[in-house]
């Protein structure tokens, strides 16, 4: 079954320097797990309450795989830039069974 890793930003980035350097370090995330982004900062429409200022949807096969993305050295070292570059919330939701 799918799993979702959801990182939706509701103010704009504060510090433009810790976020190049979450960008050039996430290029180098891992290789060896599965992801699959869907959505980047794509255009955003209010339908109910207020829009974030950015989402990121990423797909991954299984709750394991996007832990192991999450968890690995190579995130684990971007995350300190993107949390001092701007206010995340980040969550893992299941997706529905395929088929």
């Amino acid at each position: 079954m799918p799993v979702y890793m959801m990182f939706v930003r509701d103010n704009p980035v504060h510090d433009q320097e810790a976020m190049a350097e979450y960008q050039r370090l996430n290029r180098k995330g891992p290789n060896n797990v599965p992801v699959k982004p869907l959505v980047a900062y794509g255009a955003t429409e209010a339908i109910e309450g207020e829009a974030p200022d950015g989402v990121v949807l990423l797909e991954f096969p299984t709750a394991e795989d996007a832990k192991a993305w999450y968890n690995s050295p190579a995130y684990q070292a971007a995350i300190p830039h993107r949390q001092k570059a701007a206010d995340y919330r980040a969550f893992i939701v299941e997706g529905l069974p395929q088929g």
